[in-house]
């Protein structure tokens, strides 16, 4: 069956359904209100989660279905020992789909492989969060009205911001998308990232300040700095200021320009920028809902459907182990493996991170 475990686990096309099907909800709500009757949704948050979680949940009861789970991993199973493969195949004897968020990266593809009904990776660590992006995509869809020839601006931590990384693999396979990278040096895009970009031919440039981007920018997509990155809080004290959006920076951006945040906001984006009319993020909250909503009957009406979800060729690493400290190899007594990617690079199957 079909599963979400990243956003190119769709094709441009199906996400181009998913997208109209959304719209037509927001058009015609009281159309989907029994379209899940009698179908339960299980939500597994093996990590907190306020928007992620209630938004499922509101998405599920809002067209008719049930939901059942839990939102922490001590109030679970796991706490005891018990194993992803093992929860993800009691949960499949009492649920119709699944929203797994896990703070290990790889944890939704080891679920996927046991499942007896869809999974949708609802966050794994730093690697993936596909119904976000898919949340982004319909909020720049119902803001600017499509997604070709755009410039993303993309603000913050983007070396651990999976919203990032999963924005950037689904924008760039629309025509003529350009980005700009605002980040100080210590939050960089991962260079396996910018690596991919390059040999894709996918324009990008990289910029110390917000202001410096701003009067070219479609699209201005914040996300927090983290205090607990840095090794220095001097340099952390130093280098916050460039990466707050206030209302003086906002003057540099275009009058059709909008502004995106997965939230939480933690001061990246100060309060006088809430009534600009740019400022999208509380509308793209709702947005999350809705195509939340479309997904969940997507993947109930693609059941039947064979996984197209095509792992790369497993090659052999005798005694090798990932370094990544965030896969689920680290948590879990999971068999190690490995793949060689387009340059040549070895990596982890399960978080992609070089070995």
């Amino acid at each position: 069956m079909r599963h979400l475990l990243e956003p190119t686990n769709l094709s441009v096309k199906e996400i181009d359904q998913i997208m109209e099907r959304a719209l037509d909800i927001i058009a015609h709500r009281e159309k989907y209100a029994e379209a899940c009757k009698g179908k339960k949704l299980a939500t597994l948050f093996f990590e907190p989660s306020t928007r992620t979680r209630l938004s499922f949940t509101a998405a599920m009861m809002e067209l008719g279905g049930n939901v059942l789970g839990f939102s922490d991993a001590n109030s679970s199973s796991v706490s005891k020992g018990e194993t992803i493969a093992d929860t993800i195949r009691v949960i499949s004897c009492f649920a119709d789909i699944v929203a797994m968020r896990h703070p290990k990266e790889g944890a939704p593809w080891i679920a996927k492989n046991y499942s007896g009904v869809p999974v949708i990776n609802a966050g794994d660590g730093g690697h993936n969060h596909p119904t976000q992006t898919l949340t982004d995509m319909l909020t720049i869809k119902r803001e600017l009205g499509h997604f070709d020839h755009l410039t993303i601006g993309l603000c913050g931590d983007l070396k651990y911001g999976r919203t990032v990384h999963s924005l950037i693999k689904a924008m760039s396979r629309y025509e003529g998308t350009r980005y700009v990278l605002i980040s100080p040096k210590e939050l960089q895009l991962p260079s396996y990232m910018t690596e991919e970009m390059k040999r894709d031919g996918i324009p990008f440039k990289e910029v110390g300040s917000i202001e410096e981007a701003m009067p070219e920018l479609d699209v201005l997509y914040m996300t927090r700095v983290q205090q607990e990155r840095f090794a220095d809080k001097a340099e952390y004290e130093r280098l916050k200021l460039a990466f707050i959006l206030d209302e003086a920076k906002m003057k540099y951006g275009k009058k059709d320009m909008i502004v995106l945040h997965p939230l939480p906001r933690v001061g990246e984006i100060t309060e006088g920028v809430d009534n600009d009319p740019r400022a999208a993020y509380f509308r793209q909250v709702e947005n999350g809902k809705f195509v939340r909503m479309s997904l969940i009957l997507t993947l109930l009406d693609w059941r039947d459907q064979k996984d197209n979800i095509i792992d790369p060729e497993e090659i052999q690493m005798e005694g090798a182990t990932c370094k990544n400290p965030h896969c689920i190899t680290t948590k879990e007594a999971v068999r190690q493996r490995f793949y060689v990617d387009e340059k040549g690079v070895k990596r982890c199957m399960y978080c992609d991170n070089e070995v």
